[in-house]
């Protein structure tokens, strides 16, 4: 099957829009804020998580405060329930009028979603391999990231 790529050229088995529709346009920034936004709800999140934890603590007699180290994933956790939903994003990419979707064109899955958060905060604890990352998404005409390209997906404007 052939289709219309990022640059509007044919490309086999991909349906992305082509960049001349403004279907990236200006998703770098958009998403940058989009992720401060996230930050806060990854924190009410973690807090949520952290209460719950703490009350299945003392329902099991202390036994349920070894769920504790899973609130260091609570970030990919969100961003796979979000991103991996119905709605294809977190509520920070709501906000900023964007979505994410496959090179295909399909929603993605939770294990994708989940597996494309956990490359973006490896990158993000390492200075080298975020800047990589976002060079990556400054040289792409479809603005895509490093760990974009590698789960294979998208981030374009919703609206």
């Amino acid at each position: 099957m052939s289709s219309t790529g990022p640059t509007g050229t044919q490309q086999s088995g991909q349906v992305l829009p082509p960049v001349q529709d403004g279907a990236y346009s200006g998703v770098l920034w958009s998403r940058l804020i989009a992720y401060a936004i996230d930050l806060l709800m990854i924190l009410i999140f973690t807090g949520i998580l952290g209460f719950a934890i703490f009350i299945v603590g003392i329902v099991t007699l202390g036994l349920g405060w070894f769920l504790f180290p899973l609130l260091a994933g609570s970030g990919v956790l969100y961003s796979a329930i979000t991103v991996g939903g119905r709605k294809q994003s977190t509520l920070g990419m709501r906000m900023m009028g964007l979505k994410v979707v496959t090179s295909s064109g399909r929603a993605p899955d939770f294990i994708g979603a989940a597996i494309h958060s956990l490359l973006f905060y490896v990158a993000a604890t390492t200075m080298l391999l975020l800047a990589i990352d976002i060079l990556i998404g400054l040289a792409r005409q479809d603005r895509r990231l490093g760990h974009d390209l590698v789960v294979d997906y998208v981030v374009v404007n919703a609206r």
